[in-house]
C-alpha cells in the first residue's frame, strides 16, 4: 500500500527553494565588478610582473566563471517539472555547485605550475602597483560577499559567499607580500606567496567539492544524522519498523525522503501521513517525503515475503556473496 500526501504549504510540486530575485540581483553585480576587477588585475599583474596578481586573477576569474554557472542553476532551478523531469531540473544546482568546485581546484593547477617557475627563475616586481591593485580587490570582493550574506541554507550561495571572503583574504595577503618586498627587497616572495594562494584555494574548495559529490551521489546530506530520522519514524504511534529508508538530496536547498513504515494494526490514515510528513520537515528539513504503508503478519520478520524489495534486496545480496553478476532475470528464491 502506497501513500503519499503533502502537509499544508506544501503541495505545490513546482514550487522552487532557488535564490530568488534578490540573489539574482546579487550575482548580477557580483559578476559584473569581478569581472571588471580581472581585467585590471590581470593587466597590471603582466606590467608589474608579479605572479601573486595574476594568480588572483585567475582565481578569481574562476570565481566569475563559479558564479555564472551558479546563478543559471538557480534559474534552471525555477523550472517546474516536466514528464521527462519529474523533479524539474532543481538537480542541475547540485551539478553547477560540483562543477565549480572542479573549476576552482583546475586553477590552482595553473597557479602552482607558474608559481614554480617563477621560484626557479625570479623576476622583478612592481611591489606597489601590485598593493595598490589588490587594495581594491579586498573591497570587489567584500562587497560581493556582503551581497550573499543571506541565503547560507543554499550550498551554491554558500559556496559564492565563501569564495569572495576567501578572495578578500588573499588580496589582503598580497598587499602584505607587496609591502614586505618594498621592505626586503626579495622578490622570491611573489610566487610564495602564489603558492600560499592555491593552498587557500583548495582549502576552501574541499569542502565544497566532497559535499557536492555526495549530494551528486544521492548521498545523505550533511546535518541529517539518518539514524535519528530512523528513530523519529520508529517513534510514531502504531510503527513497529522502519525500513527501506532513503534519504537525498533533490537540489542544494531541498531534501526527499522515501521510507517502508511496517504498520500490523493497519493503514492508520491521511492524518498520521500529514502529521509524519510536518514533523519530518520540522525536525529534518525534509521537504518531500513519501512512506509507504506494510502490514506484515504478526510475527514476521523483517525481511518477509510481505515486502517485494526485501525479497529483491535479498536476492541480490546472494548474489553477490556468490559472485555472480546482476545482468539476469531476477531471483525467486526464498528469502528464508
Amino acid at each position: 500500500m502506497h501513500a503519499h500526501h503533502h502537509p499544508a504549504g506544501d503541495h505545490h510540486h513546482g514550487h522552487s527553494h532557488a535564490p530568488q530575485a534578490g540573489h539574482g540581483r546579487a550575482f548580477a553585480i557580483g559578476i559584473t565588478l569581478n569581472l571588471a576587477f580581472v581585467a585590471i588585475e590581470a593587466g597590471y599583474g603582466f606590467w608589474a610582473g608579479s605572479m601573486a596578481l595574476l594568480s588572483d586573477a585567475g582565481h578569481n576569474l574562476s570565481d566569475v566563471l563559479g558564479l555564472a554557472i551558479a546563478w543559471g542553476a538557480a534559474v534552471l532551478a525555477r523550472r517546474g517539472p516536466t514528464e521527462r523531469f519529474t523533479y524539474g531540473l532543481r538537480p542541475s544546482s547540485i551539478l553547477a555547485a560540483l562543477f565549480n568546485a572542479l573549476l576552482l581546484l583546475v586553477a590552482v593547477g595553473g597557479i602552482v605550475w607558474e608559481s614554480v617557475e617563477r621560484l626557479i627563475e625570479p623576476t622583478p616586481v612592481a611591489a606597489g602597483t601590485m598593493m595598490i591593485v589588490a587594495a581594491i580587490g579586498i573591497l570587489v570582493n567584500g562587497f560581493t560577499a556582503f551581497l550573499f550574506m543571506s541565503g547560507q541554507h543554499d550550498l551554491n550561495i554558500r559556496g559564492a559567499f565563501l569564495h569572495m571572503v576567501a578572495d578578500a583574504a588573499v588580496s589582503l595577503g598580497v598587499v602584505l607580500g607587496g609591502l614586505a618586498i618594498l621592505w626586503t627587497g626579495a622578490t622570491w616572495i611573489d610566487p610564495v606567496l602564489s603558492l600560499v594562494i592555491a593552498a587557500v584555494i583548495v582549502w576552501g574548495t574541499w569542502g565544497l567539492l566532497k559535499q557536492s559529490l555526495a549530494l551528486s551521489l544521492h548521498g545523505v546530506p550533511r546535518g541529517i544524522a539518518l539514524p535519528e530520522v530512523r528513530k523519529a519514524l520508529e517513534a510514531m504511534p502504531g510503527v513497529a519498523r522502519v525500513h527501506h529508508l532513503h534519504v537525498w538530496a533533490v537540489s542544494t536547498t531541498e531534501t526527499a525522503l522515501t521510507a517502508h513504515l511496517v504498520m500490523p494494526e493497519g493503514h492508520p490514515g491521511d492524518r498520521f501521513l500529514a502529521q509524519a510528513q510536518r514533523e519530518l520537515k520540522a525536525r529534518f528539513g525534509i521537504r518531500h517525503s513519501t512512506l509507504q504503508i506494510e502490514i506484515h503478519r504478526p510475527g514476521s520478520h523483517e525481511h518477509g515475503p510481505e515486502c517485494p524489495l526485501d525479497h529483491q534486496d535479498h536476492a541480490h545480496d546472494m548474489h553477490d556473496h556468490e559472485g555472480h553478476s546482476h545482468d539476469h532475470e531476477p531471483s525467486h528464491l526464498s528469502p528464508r
